[in-house]
Parts: C-alpha cells; sequence; structure tokens
C-alpha cells in the first residue's frame, strides 16, 4: 500500500503543509511587521512536528532516526520576500507565496528520502512467507511529468499565494476584533 501510494502522499503533504505554513508564517509576519517572524513560527511549527513524529516512531511508523525541519528554508523566504520589498504585503502574498510554494516540495523530498522503504526492507528481511500485500514489486518508474515534486511545487506555487492572502485577511480581521471588543 505505501509503495503504491508513497508519490501521491508526497504530493498531497506537501501542499497541505505549504498551505499550512504560508497562512500561518503571513499571518505572524504581517501582525508583527518584523522580518524573521515567518522563521520563528516555522521552528514552533518544526518542534511540534517533531512531537508528533515521536508518537509515530513509539507506534514502529518506519521513519529514520534524522527528521530534516523542512519548514524553515520555505518560512525564510517568506521572509526575505517581505524583507526585500520593504515589508510590502501584497509583494509578500504575490512573490513570498510563489516561493515558499516552489520550494516546500522540494525540502519535503529530503524528508521523504528518511523514510525507510518498504521494497528495500522486504528484500533485506525476507520470511519464509510473505503475505500478498508485503510481496515486492518492482516499482513502475515515471516520467517527468509523473515528478512528485514537480506535481507538488506546481500546484505549490498557484495556490499558496492565495493562502498566503488569508493569512494577511486573518491579521486584519484580528486586528478588528481587537478593536471592536477594546472598549469592554
Amino acid at each position: 500500500f505505501y509503495t503504491d501510494w508513497a508519490w501521491t502522499s508526497f504530493v498531497v503533504f506537501s501542499i497541505s503543509q505549504t498551505l499550512m505554513l504560508v497562512v500561518g508564517a503571513c499571518y505572524y509576519l504581517t501582525f508583527t511587521g518584523v522580518p524573521g517572524t515567518a522563521t520563528y513560527y516555522a521552528l514552533i511549527m518544526t518542534v511540534y512536528t517533531w512531537v508528533a513524529k515521536g508518537a509515530w516512531f513509539a507506534l514502529g511508523y518506519p521513519y529514520d532516526f534524522i527528521v530534516t525541519p523542512v519548514w524553515l528554508p520555505s518560512a525564510m523566504l517568506l521572509d526575505l520576500a517581505y524583507w526585500a520589498t520593504k515589508r510590502n504585503k501584497h509583494s509578500l502574498i504575490l512573490f513570498g507565496g510563489v516561493m515558499c510554494g516552489l520550494s516546500l516540495p522540494l525540502f519535503n523530498m529530503v524528508n521523504l528520502i528518511t523514510v525507510a522503504d518498504p521494497l528495500e526492507t522486504a528484500f533485506k528481511y525476507p520470511r519464509p512467507t510473505l503475505p500478498p500485500y508485503m510481496t515486492p514489486i518492482e516499482p513502475a518508474v515515471g516520467k517527468f511529468y509523473n515528478s512528485p515534486v514537480a506535481l507538488g511545487a506546481g500546484a505549490g506555487a498557484v495556490l499558496a499565494p492565495t493562502m498566503a492572502a488569508l493569512g494577511c485577511k486573518l491579521n486584519t480581521w484580528t486586528y478588528r476584533w481587537m478593536a471592536a471588543w477594546s472598549k469592554w
């Protein structure tokens, strides 16, 4: 099952993580107005991820020891876009969103490499009788258009600016909510 769906899972998780990162990072970045806040947010989320992956370790999920902090470089690009454009929110949405969407699947591939490959494990530790779903099969080699990094990066580059805009908009709503309740 894992072997068949590994690349699909990679694309889905790359896109979802990109969108989670860009919403929260843009929210905190525009809330404080301080370049570097997106990276700080990514660091907090990375620690949360490490805690969650610790639970996966305990359950026997085949992660190897090293788990890469894939959110940090993409958040740094958001900070860079915000800083280089003199804190222009619209440039953050467009440039930062596209760069974050393009980069996270690339860094996420490093993370995927740290997952123990079930095929390799099955060949290394053969059993006398393997159940049908564990029988090793040779993976089909796809062309470039089947590349999970390219697919994730393309989808991320299109969707991330929308989520960056949402993060900035949440910031506006937060200020309005605070202003509406400040008289109490």
